[in-house]
């Protein structure tokens, strides 16, 4: 994965996060949960690693503001 930019954790409450999971329907399902609860930048693919098992996605979560439905 590419690093972390400043400006996604420059403030308390900014998280970044890194998902390594079995297929894309854990990984997004994953994504989905937590972004049910806090406002999400939701990734819309995953990536793999050559010769590593599994998937990774990098989403962006604001645990500052609820989501709002």
């Amino acid at each position: 994965m590419d690093p972390i930019n400043e400006v996604h954790v420059k403030e308390p409450g900014l998280v970044v996060i890194d998902v390594a999971a079995a297929d894309d329907a854990t990984a997004f399902a994953f994504q989905a949960a937590l972004a049910e609860q806090w406002a999400a930048a939701p990734a819309s693919r995953t990536t793999r690693d050559a010769g590593q098992p599994g998937v990774r996605l990098r989403f962006y979560l604001d645990m500052r503001q609820p989501f709002d439905a």
